[in-house]
């Protein structure tokens, strides 16, 4: 959802256009002060502000982008920016927050992958270190194999899901 900050007369037609031009649903505040309350209450992808609002209320101007959050803020001359430019400025701005969270999703994603891979190889190396001691009761032995083939599953399932540069040179070469 984007949020637009102004008291323009305009607002409605700024709206239908960023809606069209984004595919986000538009809530139109007319002051600072809405914004702020708005911001505090849900959260938004963008906030599009006058720059007219920013230079004429500097203090409300503050306590909004305190209130931002994650929220992208996109300031617009909007006495003097057409419809096209504005849709234009919000669309760029929405597509580089879309692909800076990816990135980051993709950062965290590898991490956690990681991580996970060191604990399946741990898991496996002692599970295999196990399953090598005859002293092992039947039963025991058993249950230790069923383990290492679910762990097993586990690191296909890891694979499948984020290829490591060695699956994915495997997968290339074959």
């Amino acid at each position: 959802m984007i949020l637009l900050v102004t008291p323009s007369e305009k607002a409605l037609e700024w709206s239908a256009a960023l809606t069209e031009a984004t595919g986000q649903e538009v809530l139109v505040a007319e002051t600072l002060v809405r914004a702020t309350t708005l911001l505090r209450v849900e959260g938004y992808l963008a906030v599009v502000l006058d720059q007219y609002l920013l230079e004429t209320k500097p203090r409300e101007a503050l306590t909004l982008f305190e209130h931002l959050g994650s929220a992208i803020p996109v300031q617009v001359n909007l006495g003097i920016s057409g419809m096209e430019r504005l849709a234009r400025e919000v669309r760029a701005a929405v597509q580089r927050r879309q692909r800076e969270e990816a990135g980051a999703r993709q950062v965290a994603t590898r991490k956690l992958h990681g991580e996970l891979n060191g604990t399946v190889t741990a898991l496996l190396l002692s599970s295999e270190l196990a399953l090598e001691d005859r002293s092992l009761p039947p039963a025991m032995a058993e249950k230790l194999q069923l383990v290492y083939e679910l762990v097993k599953r586990l690191r296909q399932q890891l694979e499948r899901a984020i290829p490591t540069e060695e699956t994915r040179q495997r997968a290339a070469g074959a």
